[in-house]
C-alpha cells in the first residue's frame, strides 16, 4: 500500500474514531448457513411460492395437470394475441406438442445452430418464443435456462412474449439446488449460457424511470405442467 492510500485510509479511521486495522479481518463463515441448506418446501407450498414470486415481479402463472391443456392454453392465447410467428426452442419433448398443426395459420420457426444471424432476425420478429426450461426456482420466483449449439439463447430473450413450460417436478426451493447441479462439472458437459429469468423484462436506466420489455419480452407466462 502507497503512502498515499495509507494516509487515504488513516483520515477515514479518525473521521470514524477508530484505530488503523493492521491485519485482515477474520470471515469464518463461508456459503450459506447449514439452515438454508436444508431448508426445503413440499411441492404444493413451492407452486405456491414461485407464483406468487413470479407474478409479483409482472409474470403470468398458470398451473395444468397434462401437457395436452398446457398445449391448449398456449393454442388459445396465440389466438388471442394474433401471434402470426412463433419460435420454437428446439427439444423433441417441445416439438411433440404439435402446435403448428394446431395453429396453421401461424408460422413456426424451430431454433436450430445453422443459419444463426438468420434466426437471430427472425426471432427478434416473433410474437411469441416458447421453450421448455430446466429449472424454476419458487423462492425467487426465477426460470433457468440453459443454452447450447443446439439451443439458442434467444428463443427467451428476443420475441414479444415468452412462454416458459415448467415439469413442477423441475421446480425447486432455493437457487441454491439449482447451481449446485452445475458445480464440478467438466468443462466439456457445462452449458454455453445459464439464463435465470424472473418476470418480464425491465430496465430502469434513463432517469430510474422503469420500463418493461425494452431490452427482452415485455409479457412473460410461467406455465407449471403435472
Amino acid at each position: 500500500m502507497s503512502e498515499q492510500q495509507k494516509a487515504f485510509i488513516q483520515n477515514i479511521t479518525n473521521r470514524l474514531g477508530r484505530p488503523l486495522a493492521t491485519t485482515a479481518p477474520r470471515h469464518p463463515f463461508k456459503g450459506a448457513p447449514d439452515f438454508w441448506h436444508n431448508y426445503e418446501l413440499n411441492l404444493e407450498d413451492r407452486i405456491s411460492l414461485f407464483c406468487d414470486n413470479w407474478q409479483k415481479a409482472g409474470g403470468h402463472c398458470f398451473r395444468f395437470p397434462t401437457t395436452e391443456e398446457a398445449k391448449q392454453f398456449i393454442v388459445e392465447k396465440a389466438k388471442e394475441l394474433k401471434a402470426q410467428t412463433l419460435l420454437l426452442q428446439n427439444q423433441p419433448e417441445l416439438l411433440a406438442l404439435g402446435l403448428p398443426d394446431s395453429l396453421p395459420e401461424s408460422h413456426f420457426t424451430v431454433w436450430h445452430p445453422d443459419n444463426r444471424d438468420t434466426l437471430l432476425a427472425k426471432a427478434a420478429g416473433a410474437d411469441i418464443g416458447i421453450l421448455i426450461v430446466d429449472h424454476g426456482v419458487a423462492h425467487t420466483g426465477t426460470v433457468v435456462v440453459t443454452s447450447s449449439g443446439d439451443t439458442g439463447r434467444s428463443v427467451s430473450l428476443l420475441p414479444t412474449v415468452f412462454i416458459a413450460i415448467l415439469p413442477v417436478n423441475r421446480l425447486k426451493t432455493r437457487l441454491g439446488e439449482v447451481l449446485a447441479g452445475f458445480d464440478g462439472k467438466p468443462r466439456e458437459d457445462f452449458p454455453a449460457g445459464i439464463h435465470f429469468i424472473s418476470g418480464p423484462s425491465r430496465s430502469a436506466d434513463i432517469e430510474n424511470d422503469l420500463t418493461i420489455g425494452v431490452h427482452g419480452p415485455g409479457v412473460v407466462f410461467a406455465l407449471l405442467v403435472g
